[in-house]
């Protein structure tokens, strides 16, 4: 019986995406290989690898040498320069697109300051945003990497006779590889399913041709294989990064000792690193913030906080179901695997995983085709919108709860069993009140990334039914950027949340 609720949550995640194949295979072999060989679908497939590649480049220019200041060197204010790091996660990539596109223009800030700017478009500005807000993820991978390693690796690295140069590449480097390819993989799966950065900045890739293809054309056959051919493409950073860490053994052979790494001291390069330090908090924190009041200033919000109200009535009334609908998921799945490891349990908690790493776009895709084909009541409801935010963020909700499942002893279970409680009951009783963080930790995560989120509400709202990021992305779209700049604010102050509760959940020491 206890795997019942987790088989049936796997193929709940499934069999979305068996309708989506279902949908493409509609059309017939001649006119389904035309569209795989389409000039169009090679155009986007180029675009999309293009986006890909620059963000994980830019990305990795700023997060390495930022993490590296901060866990190894004695760059002044380092806890401060931590915190503004992981800040740029509170302003989503459409926000931060939104904050770009403000400069440039005739109707532009650098326009009305004096210093006109021709606005950002395309590649460029796509990349900019997205890098903007997506850097902390390698960040936070590498510096938590820097901070647990073993500095008598480096120690006799150099009493060997190597230049600090050579142990950096040879010793180092290789040392925080997997923090490296764990951050790129995670900012790669992003830069794919991004939808709202790449539409704003009118960067045709395959999520924003997917939901013009939906929206603009009477078959929607096409649309249902470009997301398959972007499902497809998630697959591969997953499968590289399997790839290339399968034989990476980074394992000390000693017991070692834990010992407290000494800072490297800066000297001339100082200055530097302090003017690097500040263009980066600038760029993705300071222009953001300063974009919203400026429009703010230019045009009082007050007349608009009615709406703002609304819409975030609207974004908690899909948020907060979702955010519960995920944690009474997570439980049976990650009670079992924690309970009962096998590589059945394994497989059962990998396809929890599934909407996580499928693009959004695709996953809300597969359940309008599912919706229509099954059960059409569902079809642009509210409840299919929190159906899809909680299979969206389900991985979010299993972690927090498995981390405090594994501190819960068997023995509370069996003791309440032997005094005749039942299975259910001795759970309740013994082990509930010790995953008592664990499942807030998964509400306010679930919650806050549902209240941020844009192409699945995009494309499964009901008609009418506005939140947060699409009035954000409905008015940007429409260049009425002091129109939008109320409701972009209210997700920067929520979005604070998530990022304040992480750095807590995650346990960074900020050093």
């Amino acid at each position: 019986m206890l795997f019942v609720p987790p088989l049936l949550i796997g193929l709940a995640m499934v069999l979305p995406m068996f309708y989506l194949v279902v949908r493409a295979l509609e059309a017939d072999p001649a006119q389904l290989i035309e569209m795989v060989w389409r000039l169009r679908t090679w155009h986007l497939l180029r675009n999309t690898l293009a986006l890909t590649a620059s963000v994980v480049a830019v990305t990795t220019v700023i997060a390495i040498p930022l993490a590296w200041l901060v866990a190894r060197t004695d760059l002044p204010g380092r806890r401060a320069v931590t915190i503004f790091a992981v800040m740029p996660l509170a302003i989503p990539g459409y926000v931060m697109a939104h904050a770009l596109l403000s400069i440039g223009g005739m109707n532009g800030i650098g326009a009305a300051l004096g210093y006109p700017l021709a606005r950002l478009s395309g590649l460029t500005g796509a990349t900019l945003a997205l890098s903007l807000y997506a850097f902390p993820y390698l960040f936070l991978n590498v510096r938590s990497t820097l901070l647990g390693l073993d500095p008598g690796t480096e120690e006799s690295a150099r009493s060997l006779g190597y230049r600090p140069r050579a142990v950096f590449f040879r010793v180092i480097l290789p040392m925080i590889y997997p923090g490296i390819m764990a951050g790129w993989l995670i900012i790669a799966l992003y830069t794919l399913g991004d939808f709202g950065a790449v539409a704003l900045m009118r960067y045709e890739v395959f999520s924003f041709a997917i939901y013009t293809q939906y929206s603009g054309a009477f078959d929607r056959t096409y649309a249902a294989v470009l997301a398959l051919m972007l499902l497809l493409l998630t697959t591969m950073p997953l499968v590289l990064e399997m790839r290339l860490l399968r034989h990476h053994n980074l394992a000390r052979v000693g017991s070692g000792v834990s010992r407290r790494t000494t800072a490297i001291p800066l000297r001339r390069w100082k200055i530097p690193a302090l003017v690097f330090v500040g263009l980066v908090v600038l760029a993705s924190v300071g222009l953001p913030l300063f974009t919203l009041l400026y429009w703010m200033s230019l045009r009082a919000p007050w007349d608009q906080i009615a709406r703002v109200v609304q819409y975030f009535s609207n974004s908690v009334s899909a948020a907060a179901p979702a955010a519960l609908l995920a944690v009474v998921t997570a439980l049976p799945v990650a009670y079992l695997r924690v309970r009962y490891p096998s590589r059945s349990t394994l497989a059962i908690e990998r396809v929890a995983y599934v909407g996580y790493a499928v693009p959004p776009l695709a996953l809300a895709l597969a359940l309008v085709f599912f919706s229509l084909r099954l059960v059409p009541v569902l079809y642009q409801s509210l409840t299919l919108l929190i159906a899809a935010y909680a299979m969206n963020f389900l991985a979010l909700a299993i972690g927090p709860i498995r981390s405090s499942l594994l501190l819960a002893p068997r023995r509370l279970e069996e003791a309440a069993r032997s005094l005749g409680r039942r299975p259910v009951e001795a759970f309740v009783v013994t082990v509930l009140p010790v995953l008592k963080e664990g499942i807030v930790a998964s509400l306010t995560l679930v919650f806050v990334m549902a209240m941020k989120e844009l192409p699945i509400a995009f494309l499964l709202a009901p008609t009418g039914f506005t939140t947060l990021s699409v009035a954000v992305f409905s008015r940007t779209s429409e260049a009425m950027l002091a129109e939008a700049a109320p409701y972009a604010a209210a997700i920067v102050i929520l979005s604070s949340m998530f990022v304040g509760f992480m750095l807590r959940y995650e346990g960074q020491e900020i050093a």
